[in-house]
C-alpha cells in the first residue's frame, strides 16, 4: 500500500491509548504524524521534571496534565487530528467506555496489574478491537533482542525481560523504540496487513 492509500485509511481510523507516558506519549506522537484522524487518550498523571528524560513533553510543561501537554504538543503536529482526552485512572468499565469505538487499543502504562486489567478487558469486552502492548524495555543496549509477538487479537512488543529497577531504569533509546514498534503494528493493523498468529516474529511483521 502507498503512502496516501495508507494516510486515506487512517484518516477515518480511532485508535486507543492507555496510559501518556514514556511508550503513550511516543507512540501517539508517531501515530498523528503517519495521519490517524482520531486518538482517545487516558491517564491520570502530570508531567514532572523526571518525566522528560523519556517522554513526549517539555520543561514549560512541569505541572501540567499529561493528557493536556500531550493534546497541545499532537496538535502542534497534527492540527487537523481529533484528540479526546480524559484525566482517569482506567478500571475495566472506564476502558470500555471510553475505548469502545477504537478499532485498536494500545496498552502504555507500567503497572502489572494495569497492564493485565487493559489487555484482559480489550480481549474479552471489546470483541472488535485489538490491543498492542509492551513487556521489557528498561536499560540500555540489546535492541536486536526487541522483538513482536503476536497471538490472534493480542500483540505484545519489547524483550519479555527487562524489568524496571533502580539499576536498569527506562531511558529514552528503548522507551521510543518500543513505543515506536506498537505504532508500527497499530498501523499495519489499520492497513489490514496479516500478520502471523502466535507466533514470535522479530524481523519479519513488526
Amino acid at each position: 500500500m502507498d503512502r496516501d492509500g495508507l494516510r486515506s485509511i487512517l484518516s477515518t481510523a480511532k485508535v486507543g491509548i492507555a496510559g501518556a507516558g514514556g511508550l503513550g506519549s511516543n507512540c501517539a506522537a508517531s501515530l498523528v504524524r503517519a495521519g490517524l484522524g482520531s486518538l482517545v487518550i487516558a491517564d491520570f498523571d502530570t508531567v514532572s521534571l523526571d518525566n522528560l528524560d523519556r517522554q513526549f513533553y517539555f520543561a514549560r510543561q512541569i505541572g501540567m496534565a499529561k493528557v493536556d501537554a500531550l493534546a497541545e504538543n499532537l496538535a502542534a503536529i497534527a492540527p487537523d487530528a481529533m484528540i479526546e482526552t480524559h484525566r482517569i485512572r482506567l478500571d475495566a468499565e472506564s476502558l470500555v467506555d471510553l475505548f469502545s469505538d477504537c478499532a485498536v487499543v494500545v496498552e502504555a502504562v507500567d503497572e502489572a496489574t494495569a497492564k493485565e486489567m487493559i489487555v484482559e478487558t480489550v480481549l474479552t469486552r471489546l470483541p472488535k478491537a485489538q490491543v498492542v502492548a509492551a513487556s521489557g524495555l528498561a536499560g540500555l543496549g540489546s535492541l536486536g533482542k526487541l522483538k513482536v509477538i503476536h497471538k490472534g487479537r493480542l500483540h505484545i512488543c519489547g524483550d519479555f525481560k527487562s524489568e524496571v529497577s533502580p539499576d536498569s531504569p527506562p531511558f529514552a533509546p528503548r522507551v521510543a523504540i518500543v513505543a515506536n514498534m506498537e505504532a508500527d503494528v497499530v498501523l499495519r493493523i489499520l492497513a489490514g496487513v496479516s500478520g502471523p498468529a502466535n507466533k514470535v516474529n522479530p524481523a519479519g511483521w513488526l
